[in-house]
């Protein structure tokens, strides 16, 4: 009991403290076999509208496209090519929006159409360019309802659906909280699709191999995400010190109800303080490659502040450009940090182990003694 009473007062203690939400809902949430589920819209348009009136700032993640534009042309479920694809979602992103356009009008709240693309954050100056606009439009009080563009954005399609952009942009406007609206009610130890006596976690304090081995689940036959692809959010996230919440978004007062601190879907507890905007941004990058470093590097990462030199290099994994964003891992396979390398990966891989004295003799230039500056890397958690 007591430890229930404790659950509902760390859950109602994040929610009223969070200032800048993101709230992702999914294909499953808001279409059904007919097309876009107009209830649902108009229900979750309420809750949301709410929650502005008491001074919250929220960023809607919509998918709905695809699913929405296959219902317009009668397509029954099946495989579609990567254009096929693309012209399903110009087809339904219009229906999307003015679905939404029209149930926040009820609440006199403006709102506004985003479509981003992921590699256009990869990026310094888009990024920020990004990140300015939606400022702008949160400072007036306008909701941004974002979607992949699914049009040109061929990895989205072939992989996570909105799931990674709700993490992206929850990283680059330092929100305070994130949660996914999905079609079951958080995560379970089994399906209960297939399971319905399957036990709920209503609480994860730290996302181990045990809670990503939950995320084999398929996704529903209208979205395309599923559990692995929120646990793997929920894990990168809360590694930056922001809570994350699954929840079902069919429920008539789902929002009301996570911001009345009920227990009710799952909650990811955040592992430390928030990071500065830049390391905010240098989390968020897809890396692009790997490199391997041994137990020393990986201790002067964690624990001492410092920059990652050659001789703490064991090997890479991938190709790379002076620039690009790179992960850093131990010997086990564990993710330490990511950052922006400063050599190509055929030049690590002839200087590593080398002492930094020696990288002029073997690249016949020195560019820098680092192979990442520790401005230039984030540290993950645990």
């Amino acid at each position: 009991m007591k430890a229930e009473k404790n659950l509902t007062k760390l859950r109602k203690s994040i929610c009223e403290n969070a200032h800048r939400i993101v709230i992702k809902v999914g294909s499953s949430v808001i279409t059904t076999a007919e097309g876009l589920n107009l209830s649902i819209i108009a229900q979750l348009a309420a809750q949301i509208a709410s929650l502005r009136q008491k001074g919250k700032e929220i960023i809607l993640v919509s998918s709905g496209a695809i699913a929405a534009g296959k219902r317009k042309m009668k397509f029954k479920q099946g495989h579609f090519s990567l254009p096929q694809y693309q012209a399903l979602a110009a087809i339904g992103q219009g229906d999307l929006i003015q679905c939404y356009e029209r149930a926040f009008a009820a609440y006199n709240q403006p709102i506004a159409q985003v479509l981003l693309t992921k590699d256009g954050l990869t990026q310094r100056y888009r990024y920020l360019n990004a990140r300015h606009t939606f400022l702008a439009l949160l400072r007036w009080g306008v909701i941004p309802i974002v979607n992949e563009n699914d049009t040109v954005a061929v990895e989205e399609i072939k992989f996570g659906d909105n799931d990674f952009l709700a993490g992206l942009i929850t990283a680059m406007l330092e929100t305070d909280l994130l949660i996914f609206l999905t079609d079951i009610n958080g995560l379970y130890e089994q399906d209960p699709r297939i399971y319905p006596k399957a036990r709920r976690l209503p609480i994860v304090e730290k996302i181990d191999a045990f809670i990503e081995a939950l995320g084999a689940s398929p996704p529903n036959k209208l979205g395309r995400g599923g559990i692995a692809s929120k646990i793997q959010v929920a894990k990168e996230m809360t590694a930056l010190g922001i809570p994350v919440i699954m929840a079902r978004g069919k429920d008539p007062e789902v929002l009301c109800s996570i911001f009345k601190g009920e227990e009710i879907g799952t909650l990811f507890i955040p592992q430390k303080a928030h990071l500065r905007v830049r390391k905010h941004w240098l989390a968020s990058l897809p890396p692009k490659g790997k490199i391997i470093i041994d137990s020393g590097a990986e201790k002067a990462l964690r624990y001492g502040g410092k920059s990652l030199l050659p001789p703490g290099v064991k090997s890479i994994d991938g190709e790379f450009s002076a620039g690009d964003p790179v992960c850093c891992t131990n010997e086990q396979g564990e993710k330490i940090a990511i950052g922006l390398v400063n050599y190509s990966s055929w030049e690590v891989e002839k200087i590593k182990g080398l002492k930094t004295k020696e990288i002029e003799k073997v690249l016949g230039h020195k560019g820098y003694e680092e192979v990442i500056h520790r401005d230039n890397l984030c540290i993950l958690e645990r």
